[in-house]
């Protein structure tokens, strides 16, 4: 893969007025571009106060100027970043002073496609920066760090030198196809095998944590008109979203709203009631809600605490999860002194709350966040949590693997099991970017935002 030779420029800020806007500079040009433009050597990694003189003499701004030299930058390559004062006008005329200079506008993602092509990062680590850019709680920040530290890429090189191990003594023995692969070699390749298969599960077992943790913990709100979804939803916001009305059928579609609770972000999402005679346009908002809650990660089933649990439909009964339900109990400040009515179904955790008087509430984050924590790894210094690349990946490794155990127990031939080990080492990876793939880069890169 030829490695880039000509100096990209961007900004790294947003665009729009603040206290300061970066451009970023990176490339070959970036070792006499200081010099030219401050009139003045710049020493490497010292930040420094210094007028910015365009091609023509003219003074842009007083800037704040940091050099950085290949390899010790971001890019691995020479680097300048300079900060001027945040007017787009300014950040703008400092570009086209750079383009005018031969610099040309870097692509989205392009600065940390150089950091990887230059060896300063492994692809899991670059995914790590736009999931640390895009991360939306304290989670996912979290989970983000870990792997931008290459907590990921140490995981796949300890798997990935056991597998070498078992394919080294394979392929020992392809040469010599009148010498079987001998019993004592097999079982050492087997314990092989099935310790990597169990790294591969552990990671390939993140992958639903590492989902909700990029796009939220899909929380659906489930429950008969007037049980109190659309006030349960309002009281966890903070804010009247939701219409509440004694009519029952007041929401007949799904609304959709972001919340922090603890450490985690949830996408709350409430739903049609389950009207048992429902109308023609209840009845689609009804077909919907049996759409999320099949999607859903969390599902909150309210229950009147006033009134006899009502039969389930069958079609919900079905989709409905223990693991991923819990029963809520409300209007709870209606009972008095007499116990609810409702009573949740069996195998189903459930709590009592009030949605309009609010209490209960602090009880049910805490059950959310202790529901979350407990998907995620328990070693919060280990916080791995793949993406579905990486998924994709770890399953096709996986197969390789599983194959290899079928050959070796089977005891088929040699040349297939190095095929099959060989196969599951590519996957591997692939995961951290072990390939020469500029399909694969372009695709991933593109997701990037510019300057970045």
């Amino acid at each position: 893969m030829n490695l880039p030779s000509d100096t990209i420029a961007a900004p790294a800020t947003p665009t729009g007025t603040s206290a300061i806007g970066v451009v970023r500079v990176s490339g070959t040009a970036c070792a006499e571009l200081g010099p030219q433009i401050f009139r003045e050597k710049l020493e490497p990694r010292v930040a420094t106060h210094l007028p910015y003189f365009d091609l023509a003499g003219n003074v842009i701004d007083d800037v704040l100027v940091t050099y950085f030299a290949e390899p010790r930058s971001y890019t691995g390559e020479h680097v300048l970043e300079i900060s001027t004062h945040g007017n787009p006008t300014i950040t703008q005329l400092v570009l086209d002073d750079l383009f005018k200079r031969e610099c040309r506008a870097a692509e989205p993602g392009e600065f940390t496609r150089r950091a990887f092509l230059n060896g300063n990062l492994d692809l899991s680590q670059a995914e790590a920066v736009m999931d640390l850019i895009h991360a939306r709680s304290a989670r996912a920040i979290a989970a983000a760090n870990q792997q931008l530290r290459g907590s990921l890429g140490q995981h796949l090189t300890t798997i990935t030198e056991d597998l070498l191990m078992g394919l080294a003594r394979v392929e020992a023995y392809i040469d010599f196809p009148e010498e079987d692969l001998p019993a004592e070699d097999r079982q050492t390749v087997l314990d092989l095998v099935n310790g990597v298969l169990r790294g591969t599960s552990r990671l390939l077992a993140t992958h639903r944590y590492g989902d909700m943790l990029r796009e939220g913990i899909k929380t659906v709100i489930l429950g008969e008109p007037n049980a109190g979804k659309s006030s349960l939803m309002n009281a966890l916001l903070g804010r009247d979203r939701a219409l509440v009305s004694d009519q029952p059928g007041t929401t007949r579609d799904y609304l959709e709203e972001a919340v922090m609770v603890g450490p985690h972000w949830l996408r709350l999402i409430d739903t049609a009631g389950l009207n048992p005679s429902p109308g023609e346009i209840e009845e689609q908002g009804i077909a919907k809600t049996y759409e999320r809650v099949a999607e859903a990660d969390l599902v909150l089933l309210v229950l009147d605490a006033t009134h006899p649990t009502p039969p389930l439909p069958e079609e919900l009964n079905q989709k409905l999860d223990p693991a991923r339900t819990r029963v809520l109990l409300n209007k709870t400040d209606l009972l008095g002194s007499n116990a609810p009515a409702a009573e949740p179904p069996e195998g189903f955790k459930s709590l009592s709350i009030s949605a309009l008087q609010q209490t209960g509430l602090p009880e049910l984050e805490s059950e959310i966040i202790a529901w979350a924590d407990a998907l995620g790894p328990q070693d919060q210094e280990d916080q791995i949590a793949i993406n579905a690349r990486h998924a994709d990946a770890l399953r096709r490794a996986t197969e390789g693997l599983e194959s290899t155990l079928s050959h070796l127990q089977s005891n088929g031939p040699t040349e297939l099991l190095a095929s099959d080990l060989r196969g599951a080492l590519d996957a591997l990876g692939e995961v951290a970017g072990k390939m020469d793939n500029e399909e694969v880069l372009d695709r991933l890169f593109s997701t990037f935002c510019i300057g970045k």
